[in-house]
């Protein structure tokens, strides 16, 4: 008999100090989803090379506002890199949808189509975003396997975390909603 389904959407996964893979090191993760099939999510504080200017001129779309076009791209995760992924506040009063979309319970909105792209370059579209390559998946049982061998500790995800506080700080701002210092932690994992 399984045990407990647990519901991680809409939390944030955050890697443990001396965490084992690279791509995760140091991570805090959006998860967009998680249920029987598996989770996915999105690293919201490994910024790339690439800004929204130049991300925009490659699908063949101007973005005027200066602001974004400065912005960085980030590094979602391992699986479809080649793919973009936009994080943004779910729809307003405006009405405003896209043609893939998917709602985060309690949380923010996940954009996968280029018409969110073509709504932000012509100064419409939500009002604060975050845009990845690629995306962070787990096989079902995968995430949870991972969580019990102290990989990630998980907290309720907050999107001013996201959209307002500088990359860099993100991570200890992650644990610090947890009221933890990362610094204080111990690389190694205890096992009783």
């Amino acid at each position: 008999m399984a045990g407990p389904v647990i519901n991680l959407t809409n939390q944030f996964l955050i890697a443990m100090p001396g965490m084992a893979d690279e791509q995760f090191a140091g991570a805090v993760v959006y998860l967009c989803e998680h249920n029987e099939k598996g989770a996915l999510g999105l690293v919201i504080n490994k910024p790339i090379d690439i800004t929204l200017g130049s991300l925009f001129e490659k699908v063949d779309l101007n973005l005027e506002q200066l602001t974004l076009a400065e912005q960085p791209v980030f590094y979602g995760g391992p699986v479809q890199t080649e793919r973009g992924f936009v994080l943004h506040e779910p729809a307003t009063d405006d009405g405003a949808t896209y043609s893939s979309t998917l709602s985060v319970p309690g949380g923010l909105a996940m954009t996968t189509s280029k018409d969110v792209l073509e709504a932000l370059a012509k100064g419409d579209g939500p009002s604060r975003v975050l845009i990845t390559l690629g995306y962070a998946g787990w096989a079902a049982g995968q995430l949870e396997d991972e969580i019990g061998r102290n990989d990630w500790i998980t907290v309720d995800a907050q999107a001013d975390l996201i959209f307002n506080t500088p990359v860099a700080d993100r991570y200890r701002a992650a644990w610090g909603l947890l009221g933890i210092d990362p610094r204080m932690l111990s690389q190694e994992a205890g096992h009783a």
